[in-house]
């Protein structure tokens, strides 16, 4: 099943399920139907073409959005680094979430932004010391974020958290799709691509810690809760390690396609 936030003019956001090319209402925000702890019925709910909406995010104002660096193999050993034994965690506010097709705006403070595709999964079920064993019970879906990166005010300090975190920094979307869609989440393609060119391309099975782990470790820390994000860390093949470098430029459009959750576009513009 896939999920939606979606908007039609004059009425506030709401969730939504996509079937064929209709999204039928559910008279909810996401958060709400994450925190049921399922999706309501949809009988009764109002439908809309899917090309008269507009998609935000699934998830527009995560509780908490928790990313991993370093978690491919190929894009450590391109950066030149070890392999972590230990998830390394940072962050993204939330309010810098942005939609399939919302523009990400480069900070005129910044020469070298930068993009990352990831996998992300979103928590249905909340839950602290979560074991490996149980993890899955807690992830409610898939999407795809790109984690847009400000390479210059990333590398000026220890912590990455500023670089990472300009407003529009993390596109998401189109839609989040149920864990039952996704058999294996270790065999996903994924790639990213600007102006024709694939930049990045890789497959989900080049985690260093996959889902479960994840889900075990970041909940020894922090009680995950209904709508929290975790991106997965991106595959070799960043701006920054190719050569020359490719940083993001006003008039790019960045695809990124992961198999089985589809497509998320957005152009870039300069800030004004």
């Amino acid at each position: 099943m896939r999920l939606v936030t979606f908007q039609i003019p004059g009425r506030p956001a709401e969730a939504g399920i996509v079937a064929g090319n209709e999204v039928i209402g559910l008279g909810r925000d996401m958060l709400s139907v994450l925190a049921s702890g399922g999706v309501p019925a949809a009988a009764g709910g109002h439908s809309h073409p899917l090309s008269k909406v507009r998609l935000l995010a699934p998830v527009p104002r995560p509780p908490k959005f928790i990313c991993i660096g370093l978690n491919y193999r190929d894009h450590a050993k391109e950066a030149g680094l070890e392999i972590p034994s230990v998830p390394a965690v940072f962050s993204k506010f939330s309010n810098v979430v942005i939609g399939p097709g919302d523009p990400i705006v480069l900070p005129k403070v910044s020469t070298r932004p930068d993009y990352e595709a990831e996998f992300a999964f979103v928590i249905g079920k909340g839950g602290r010391a979560i074991p490996a064993s149980r993890a899955m019970e807690h992830v409610f879906g898939y999407t795809i974020v790109n984690d847009v990166s400000a390479r210059d005010y990333q590398m000026a300090t220890s912590q990455w958290l500023m670089g990472k975190t300009f407003d529009t920094f993390a596109p998401m979307g189109p839609w989040l799709v149920t864990r039952d869609e996704i058999a294996d989440p270790r065999t996903l393609d994924i790639t990213l691509e600007i102006g024709g060119d694939i930049l990045q391309h890789s497959n989900t099975r080049e985690m260093i810690f996959g889902v479960a782990d994840l889900v075990q470790f970041i909940s020894s820390v922090v009680t995950l809760e209904p709508g929290d994000i975790v991106a997965t860390g991106t595959p070799a093949g960043v701006g920054f390690a190719r050569k020359p470098p490719r940083y993001l430029r006003a008039g790019d459009e960045v695809v990124i396609r992961i198999q089985g959750l589809g497509e998320l576009r957005n152009p870039v513009v300069a800030e004004a």
